[in-house]
């Protein structure tokens, strides 16, 4: 039984190693020798996926016919057309060299000005003085329809003064030049083409006029002297009623 306090010693100075070594690691800041846990594997990231473009609001037809001019803005000699006028196919059907030129000579006859179909078109004679104008609204990207703008504006500088030739028939003598037009709209663009065909002269307004996404693109034809009066309300009228007429879109939807 003497022995028994001996035997305790080594025990006591075991436990006290491991206190100490213990109270080490506390004021090392818990710091081990072990190896840290490698970190799972996070997932490879896959590369964001580009947003959608964004599509223009289309017009209704009911909101597009809306947006259409009709013969009480322009006065009491115009009425809806009766048919397309004579001097289309047989002074706008041609061609001419510069590609430019020819392009203008295409839209004139087709009267697709933005290469979309339109929402709402209407086609109004003047019995008076014997012109017709053909007014359609479509929608499309700004930024195209801005495009379209820019190269219209281009025209005069482009093709001023340049000749057309039909399949059949004589070449004739084109001019081309800016319109007065008023600050309708977003963006507007228009010019006044003269064509000479000898015995008569074809004088031809094209004009667009962009609101938003939407645009209405018009042609004022005749042989007699023009007035500019028939462009500027059109252009005027047309650009308010499309942007009462998308203004009313936001509404219901």
């Amino acid at each position: 039984m003497q022995h028994a306090p001996a035997a305790r010693r080594p025990l006591a100075a075991l436990l006290s190693a491991v206190l100490a070594l213990t109270a080490a690691a506390c004021a090392g800041g818990g710091r081990t020798t072990e190896h840290p846990a490698t970190p799972a594997p996070t997932a490879p990231r896959s590369p964001a996926t580009p947003a959608p473009a964004a599509v223009p609001p289309v017009l209704t037809e009911g909101q597009a016919r809306a947006a259409l001019i009709t013969e009480d803005d322009l006065g009491e000699a115009w009425e809806p057309t009766r048919g397309a006028a004579t001097w289309r196919d047989e002074l706008l059907k041609a061609t001419a060299e510069r590609p430019d030129c020819r392009r203008l000579l295409d839209v004139l006859y087709t009267e697709d000005l933005f290469g979309t179909a339109p929402r709402a078109t209407a086609a109004l004679d003047d019995t008076d003085g014997g012109a017709q104008l053909h007014y359609r609204v479509t929608s499309h990207r700004a930024a195209d329809l801005d495009r379209t703008l820019t190269w219209l504006g281009t025209l005069p500088d482009t093709c001023g003064h340049f000749t057309s030739r039909a399949a059949h028939g004589p070449a004739r003598d084109v001019r081309v030049t800016a319109v007065p037009l008023p600050e309708a709209g977003e963006a507007r663009q228009g010019v006044r083409v003269t064509l000479n065909a000898g015995e008569s002269v074809l004088t031809v307004d094209l004009v667009a006029v962009r609101v938003g996404d939407d645009a209405a693109a018009l042609t004022i034809g005749t042989l007699t002297e023009p007035s500019d009066d028939p462009t500027w309300t059109a252009t005027e009228t047309g650009a308010r009623r499309l942007t009462e007429a998308r203004r009313q879109g936001r509404v219901q939807v």
